[in-house]
């Protein structure tokens, strides 16, 4: 049933305590996006999972009518690496009235301010290493996975409201090439003792520690990373076995050491918005029963190189190895998630491929002192 708006009724923000409070905090994205396909929502067993684990939800009503809602969390690594106590928020949506945006802005602030915080920065679910931020551009576009997507009015609302714009990016689309486009020396294989894995169902507890490895050494220098630990990597993977196309998810040795490695996802933005980021025990048989039909575009999560070997050509070794496994599964497309303008080189693999930026990404700041 409809709650009446509670006209010219004071803004609140309201901790989620109740399961009608995590209820109203999940609905609120049917109110902002409606059935608007370009909306992909977060998973409702990773909020709920947060909210589990102690991340403060918040739900910002006028009235019992629900109209924004945030997250309010910290991290000291991330503290430590941009040198300041950051108040840090997430799964920040609001309805687009401009006291809205307002109020759920200054209380965010006012909690940071309240904790000793010099600046807010987000929106970030939970770290900028993990997910969130807005997009900029590119609305016409849908978003996907692992990504964001939001109403136009979004950008403007923080810039009004006295944020700034860090670690500016872009998401990528590129066409999936007929031919090769990426040349490495055959010779150097052999010589330089390289070998290429490809992922594995079966060990793939066995994978992922190397490829976290590699994710931290590689991503360190990077100003909004921090290390990813075990844990945090076993919640962002858990269920990864079943989507896992095993042809893209690879890694690179040298002499029996890694160095190198990429990871895409069959890309299934589509049945997690049909199903309103629901993936019930119902809804993950469903999708694995046709997980065939999402094998159209895939999305690259992530890829990397250690340092000492970086600028060496590895990546576009295993850029062709990529190609190869694409084009062999049928796949038309391949997106990739935010790479920051800053850093061409991660850029180049896209551009070799003819693709394009998808959207314009970025993350927010604002001072609090």
């Amino acid at each position: 049933m409809r709650r009446t708006p509670a006209s010219g009724a004071p803004l609140r923000l309201d901790p989620v305590v109740s399961r009608r409070d995590l209820r109203d905090f999940l609905a609120l994205t049917d109110r902002v996006y409606g059935a608007d396909p370009r909306f992909v929502p977060p998973l409702r067993q990773q909020v709920r999972a947060w909210h589990a684990d102690g991340v403060r939800l918040h739900v910002l009503r006028r009235g019992d009518e629900v109209v924004g809602r945030t997250t309010l969390h910290e991290d000291a690594a991330l503290d430590a690496k941009l040198g300041r106590p950051l108040q840090l928020f997430g799964l920040t949506e609001f309805v687009d009235e401009p006291e809205v945006s307002r109020a759920l802005f200054d209380a965010i602030c006012e909690a940071g301010r309240s904790a000793g915080k010099k600046s807010a920065f987000g929106p970030v679910s939970l770290l900028p290493n993990q997910s969130g931020g807005v997009i900029t551009s590119g609305f016409d576009e849908r978003g996907f996975i692992d990504s964001a997507w939001n109403h136009p009015h979004y950008p403007a609302a923080y810039e009004r409201h006295g944020f700034t714009r860090r670690f500016e990016s872009d998401t990528w689309i590129c066409p999936i090439p007929g031919g090769q486009v990426f040349d490495f020396p055959a010779e150097r294989i052999a010589a330089e003792d390289l070998r290429i894995h490809r992922g594995d169902r079966r060990r793939i507890g066995e994978q992922l520690p190397i490829l976290r490895e590699m994710l931290n050494a590689g991503f360190a220098a990077l100003g909004y990373y921090t290390e990813i630990s075990a844990g945090q990597l076993a919640r962002q993977t858990e269920g990864l076995a079943h989507l896992l196309d095993e042809s893209l998810l690879l890694y690179l040795t040298k002499a029996g050491r890694p160095i190198a490695f990429v990871l895409c996802l069959p890309d299934i933005s589509e049945f997690v918005t049909r199903v309103g980021g629901d993936l019930n025990l119902f809804n993950q048989l469903r999708l694995l029963a046709t997980r065939s039909r999402h094998r159209r575009e895939a999305v690259l999560v992530v890829k990397g190189t250690v340092p000492g070997e970086q600028g060496r050509g590895y990546m576009r070794l295993l850029s062709g190895e990529l190609l190869k496994g694409l084009r062999e599964g049928g796949y038309r497309a391949l997106r990739s998630t935010y790479v920051e303008r800053s850093n061409p080189g991660s850029a180049a693999q896209y551009v070799a491929m003819g693709g394009r930026p998808l959207h314009g990404y970025t993350f927010y700041e604002r001072d609090l002192r």
